[in-house]
């Protein structure tokens, strides 16, 4: 417990070294909830990180924000349509690097428009509303420009020592299922909130379904062949129309497997830690004490407890059933072996992790700031969320909402 303690405390109040002189300044488009724990908190340690402006459309909230979170800087506008304005954040020569937090549908467009500026683009997931805008921004001929601008889709919780180090232990090859969850308690949302406007690409799928789905491709180290089923329960009215606030959806992936992913913003009362269930194929494993007429048997799944907030608390569990078996299938022994690790840190990783950078406290947060800065300055990234990823995550999330029959979310018309 004190080691929980220390390790949660030092993540939100850490070391905060001096600045580079090359540091790299980010403007946040929107005070978004997101901010401090995504940017604000993980740049303190970061010497190479300086959060120095925020600009919302309501100037007044802008500058609330900036005061909460000592931000230097409050820009009047994202960007001047006309002509430069240093005012404006899009324009201002000063800001390196643009994090967007803004709601879903307004993803594409300030995304779009940043990389355009020059500008180095931290987005926050899902990085557009649809595979058509996806295709079109990780497609922006600026990206693949010489020391052009870097854009990163922020899934976070991919970059955590807990993810690599699980991920390790599966050959997606054996995989045959995988279920992924992820809740949120109904009291931690309202039907107001953004996740519920269809006009600016609302819905469960769009905010923990993100999460759910990739669990399934990375896990299966594939895309998905076809979404089988999408149950959902989603609002009727209004803007609330086609928002999914519950989904299960069923897919089948091209080694055959199937992965189901559970997701809501209307749980129960209490937080319960997201996680992910693989099963693997069953295998024969030599065993010379046996006789010839029997074999021993295999079969192994593995958890990983708390995939997206790992810092808090997570534990991968693993738990072996094997069987001695007559060669006409009868069982002749069967028992389980049950083992578990937790990794809060490289070091605890071992192996060919070992020896990568990070701290204790380090969220998933300060452990994807590091692997920004890293490609933006042309240094070696231990983890990455390509293109092509962000483009096949979309796919998957439009296939399930086609599925489910609410339909696709409304593609912007910026371009």
């Amino acid at each position: 417990m004190a080691a929980m303690v220390s390790r949660i405390w030092s993540a939100f109040s850490p070391p905060r070294p001096a600045k580079s002189d090359r540091a790299l300044r980010f403007g946040i488009l929107g005070a978004a909830n997101i901010a401090p724990l995504a940017l604000i908190g993980p740049a303190k340690s970061h010497p190479e990180v300086i959060v120095q402006a925020v600009a919302a459309r309501d100037h007044q909230k802008a500058a609330a924000f900036a005061k909460a979170n000592a931000i230097p800087e409050v820009k009047n506008s994202y960007q001047v349509e006309s002509g430069l304005n240093p005012v404006a954040m899009l324009d201002d020569p000063n800001i390196d690097c643009i994090f967007i937090p803004l709601p879903n549908g307004l993803h594409y467009e300030w995304a779009v428009r940043a990389i355009r500026a020059g500008k180095h683009v931290l987005l926050e997931k899902p990085s557009v509303s649809n595979s058509t805008e996806a295709e079109i921004l990780f497609n922006l001929p600026q990206l693949s420009q010489p020391n052009g601008p870097v854009l990163l889709e922020a899934f976070h919780n991919r970059f955590h020592p807990a993810w690599a180090y699980f991920r390790s232990l599966i050959d997606p090859a054996a995989v045959v299922h995988v279920s992924s969850t992820a809740k949120i308690p109904w009291w931690g949302t309202s039907k107001d909130d953004i996740h519920f406007n269809y006009n600016i690409s609302g819905g469960n799928m769009m905010a923990m379904g993100t999460y759910t789905f990739a669990a399934l491709r990375l896990v299966f180290d594939d895309d998905p062949e076809e979404c089988l089923s999408c149950d959902v329960k989603a609002f009727t009215e209004g803007v609330h129309k086609n928002c999914d606030y519950e989904s299960k959806a069923t897919f089948r992936f091209p080694n055959g497997g199937i992965g189901e992913a559970f997701s809501t913003l209307k749980g129960e009362t209490l937080i319960k830690p997201s996680g992910v269930t693989v099963t693997l194929k069953e295998v024969i494993i030599p065993d010379k004490t046996l006789p010839v007429s029997q074999e021993k048997v295999q079969r192994r799944e593995l958890t990983l407890r708390d995939f997206i907030h790992a810092i808090f608390w997570h534990r991968i569990d693993i738990k072996d059933v094997f069987e001695i078996r007559s060669k006409d299938g009868n069982v002749v022994k069967k028992w389980e072996e049950h083992d578990s690790h937790k990794v809060y840190t490289w070091q605890n990783a071992g192996g060919e992790f070992a020896d990568l950078p990070g701290e204790v406290y380090w969220m998933s947060y300060r452990h994807q700031l590091e692997q920004f800065v890293n490609r933006i300055n042309g240094r070696k990234t231990q983890h990455w969320v390509t293109a092509e990823d962000s483009v096949a995550q979309m796919k998957m999330i439009d296939m399930a909402y086609e599925k489910s029959g609410l339909g696709l979310r409304p593609t912007s018309a910026y371009r």
